[in-house]
């Protein structure tokens, strides 16, 4: 291999890399003066989903939306509020959809469950299947059976010189 390729390969390589790290989007104007304050809305982020990219928090989001989330939780920690009231009000803003781990309720124990009884369909199928594959294996051949599988063989017999 050249010198050449082999600088273009690591380059790749590099790019690759440093293309699947994480990057904080959060931008240096954003970030409060207080150390705890900041932390708490750090941890608030990490919970909450960016409603453009719907699969990052928006913490790790660059969108716009996401931008607004940020400091609509700043501004509403700097306001007095607790970690549960900044959540609740995004919730009832935006709905369920807006927290990476949605809330156990009544709306979303079809959400919870699914997985549940997904799982427990697919053990029952299974089961279901092993045994008739076992019954099915287990059970003896009839007379007529024999008789027919004595004949498929014969004939393959005489056809071929072997069986």
């Amino acid at each position: 291999m050249r010198w050449g390729t082999r600088r273009f390969c690591l380059v790749v390589a590099a790019l690759c890399l440093l293309a699947a790290s994480p990057a904080l989007a959060v931008q240096p104007d954003e970030v409060l003066p207080n150390a705890g304050m900041e932390a708490r809305a750090r941890a608030l982020s990490a919970e909450l989903r960016c409603m453009v990219c719907q699969n990052q928090s928006i913490d790790d989001s660059d969108a716009a939306l996401a931008k607004d989330l940020r400091v609509l939780v700043r501004q509403r920690l700097l306001a007095g509020d607790s970690d549960a009231q900044v959540l609740d009000y995004l919730v009832a803003r935006y709905g369920q959809f807006v927290l990476l781990r949605p809330r156990l309720e009544t709306q979303t124990l079809v959400l919870w469950g699914m997985p549940i009884v997904l799982l427990l369909a697919g053990g029952t199928a299974l089961v279901l299947s092993r045994r008739r594959a076992r019954d099915a294996s287990a059970a003896p051949l009839s007379s007529s059976e024999e008789a027919a599988v004595a004949q498929v063989l014969d004939r393959l017999e005489q056809e071929t010189g072997r069986i």
